[in-house]
């Protein structure tokens, strides 16, 4: 018999029965007393307690199945062997690739998309020449800057696709994990370190959080897709309050609460604006240097929760309806060695920002908080370049600041640590380029998903009509005030169509280009958040130059003064009134 534990848990031995003789009963107990002064007990020889309680196999998405037969990870054999036949992936493959980054464009195209983790949106010039190269040498020779601070290349051939992954990682960058059930891109204010305004630099919360995020097994099976933003309160947001989680820096004052004074983090849980819900405040203050501890511990609540049995109700947000803000914060403290400090609605303390963020502030030369320095941000018409644009922007980067560029969510870029002497040589360099840094109150603000040139689920080609409209309406219309103008090709909302000051979300009309537009307006974020209202439906592209245009004039003359907002007015308006105001114009 093997040797057992001394410290094993020790239980009186079993009642011996009549149904023994005397002399076996005197037995019986000699040998249970034998072997309970060894340390073994009956308990020991227990059977294993029943696994918790879950949905069963049959009951788990097709895609929770597809994890469970084979981990995506596992299945990069499968993915060199497809190469080595240029062969097109299996239906379970497109899904678990995923893993790596890479997304099957069929049947729009019969090739690869390959989104890439950036944390915080920070890219090296190297790394700019490298992409562009592999851009160049393996694929289309366009790369997107997404929504999440972060960069997409695409049309890959399955033959190509381990060497794509190869040097993406050789230069310093990821893709791990950059699809399907993981933690998207962390995205953070483009200018952090560097904002004036802002009250804490972010960075090293970031990169400490993305570290953890690509190291550990344990984030590589969500029940589905998860979105964290950092914002440290500058002047350009990070849109934190779109995402599943939203850290917003805060200063707290001198207070009656016995809250000591200095900058903590308001936690907003649950946003998805593609399902309409921006994200709700939690009502806790957390330090700095405990804010990543309170991520991982509700990312493991999202893990322990989260459905797992319907693919539309797989958002933390449904977690956080289900359990309730107070339910999600007992567990999380499950994970936590400490108590989280709750903020009692009607609290007299002000964990507000200092001042309200600007829009489009992302464009243009500003100053930094180092003296002499400005950060140069330019606008990149829907997020598009090439490979030799990317190039000059890493030559030019090089030249002129320190080899560093910030993307940001609004699809455009920033080159921070320029002397101001040299500020205005940079801009005219970039406007050349096909990138211009003088803030557009119309051009700035345009949005655009992939569309459906290379999207399979998007009815309509966004990027080529969101450039037809900026065209269009710049000729057209003067505006005093920005307005943001996003475009989507699905009800994925990709670009975000609802927090749009004008939304425009992607469907099929009959028409000629068979290709149109359902029309929200009065979304907004942060200070204006606020889900937009659709005005117009199926508007067909060939007329949307139009009613875009008589939707701005009639705002210009309908607004009560010049400093009444697009926003503003759409939201002091029933839709009645708007559809009658932009008909008049």
């Amino acid at each position: 018999m093997p040797a057992m534990s001394i410290d094993a848990p020790r239980v009186t031995s079993p009642a011996i029965g009549d149904d023994f003789s005397a002399e076996q009963k005197r037995y019986l107990e000699g040998f249970f007393a034998g072997i309970a002064a060894g340390g073994v007990t009956f308990g020991d020889l227990a059977a294993t307690p029943a696994a918790p309680a879950g949905p069963s196999l049959d009951d788990l998405t097709k895609e929770e199945r597809i994890k469970r037969e084979l981990h995506p990870f596992d299945a990069i054999e499968q993915l060199v062997l497809d190469a080595r036949w240029n062969a097109k992936p299996e239906p379970e493959s497109v899904f678990r690739y995923k893993w790596n980054g890479l997304f099957w464009l069929n049947p729009v195209k019969d090739g690869y998309m390959c989104r890439l983790r950036i944390p915080g949106g920070v890219v090296k010039s190297y790394q700019l020449r490298e992409l562009a190269a592999i851009s160049r040498e393996l694929t289309s020779g366009y790369i997107q800057i997404t929504t999440r601070n972060n960069f997409q290349i695409r049309l890959i051939e399955p033959k190509n696709c381990p060497e794509v992954l190869r040097r993406i990682q050789g230069c310093g960058l990821h893709s791990k994990g950059a699809g399907a059930d993981n933690i998207r891109n962390i995205t953070m204010n483009p200018c952090a370190g560097h904002d004036l305004f802002e009250l804490i630099d972010v960075r090293p919360l970031v990169n400490e959080l993305a570290t953890l995020i690509i190291g550990s097994k344990e984030f590589y099976d969500l029940p589905r897709k998860f979105n964290i933003a950092y914002d440290g309160g500058g002047l350009i947001s990070s849109v934190e309050d779109t995402n599943d989680i939203g850290a917003s820096a805060v200063k707290i004052t001198e207070n009656s609460e016995g809250i000591e004074p200095g900058v903590y983090f308001r936690i907003a849980l649950g946003g998805v604006t593609g399902h309409q819900t921006f994200a709700s405040d939690w009502g806790v203050l957390v330090k700095p240097e405990q804010l990543n501890d309170v991520m991982v511990a509700l990312l493991r609540v999202f893990i322990d929760f989260g459905d797992r049995t319907n693919r539309k109700k797989a958002r933390f947000k449904y977690v956080v309806e289900d359990k309730g803000l107070d339910g999600v914060l007992v567990e999380a403290e499950k994970h936590l060695k400490f108590k989280l400090t709750r903020l009692a609605p009607g609290s007299p303390i002000e964990a507000k920002r200092e001042f309200s963020q600007q829009g489009h502030s992302h464009v243009g030369i500003h100053p930094q908080k180092q003296d002499g320095l400005v950060y140069v941000g330019a606008s990149v018409p829907v997020g598009q370049m090439t490979a030799k644009q990317m190039e000059r922007i890493a030559d030019l980067a090089d030249s002129y600041g320190s080899g560093e560029v910030r993307l940001t969510v609004w699809q455009n870029f920033i080159i921070p640590n320029v002397k101001t002497a040299y500020a205005a040589t940079l801009a005219k360099s970039l406007k050349k380029l096909g990138f211009p840094c003088e803030q557009s109150n119309l051009k700035s603000g345009f949005v655009a998903c992939t569309g459906n040139k290379y999207c399979k689920y998007a009815a309509s080609d966004t990027k080529g009509h969101a450039i037809a409209m900026m065209d269009y309406l710049d000729k057209r219309v003067k505006l005093d005030k920005p307005v943001n103008i996003h475009f989507t090709g699905c009800a994925h909302s990709c670009a975000q169509h609802f927090m749009g000051d004008i939304g425009l979300l992607g469907t099929k009309v009959k028409t000629e280009s068979g290709e149109g537009y359902h029309i929200t307006v009065g979304g907004g974020f942060g200070e204006n958040r606020k889900i937009g209202r659709q005005v117009f439906s199926g508007v067909a592209f060939e007329s949307l130059g139009e009613t875009l245009e008589a939707m701005l004039k009639g705002y210009l003359k309908g607004r009560s003064g010049p400093e009444e907002t697009f926003h503003a007015f759409c939201n002091q308006r029933t839709v009645g009134q708007l559809q009658e105001a932009f008909s008049a114009a």
